[in-house]
């Protein structure tokens, strides 16, 4: 009935799960995601942390790349550290 071999589909969802399930978690579960909630003053219906997720899912692992450069950029302006 299954035409293809068991490491393919194993495969596949090593895929899936590492690329697409793992970088969403992160994002959902990250203290550096943002708010869950829209601000008063927000001209964006989406709240920061929903807006992250949106992106990982439409981009995969880039939207992830992306969300860990800003989060990586803004801890390092709240420290006051940088480049020298």
């Amino acid at each position: 009935m299954m035409d293809q071999p068991f490491s393919e589909t194993l495969l596949a969802w090593a895929f899936i799960l590492g690329f697409y399930v793992l970088p969403l978690l992160h994002v959902v579960l990250s203290p550096r995601g943002g708010a869950w909630r829209v601000g008063p003053d927000a001209r964006c219906p989406f709240a920061p942390r929903i807006g992250w997720l949106v992106i990982v899912l439409v981009l995969g692992i880039i939207g992830w790349f992306l969300f860990m450069r800003a989060t990586a950029k803004r801890g390092l302006e709240e420290s006051g550290g940088g480049p020298a």
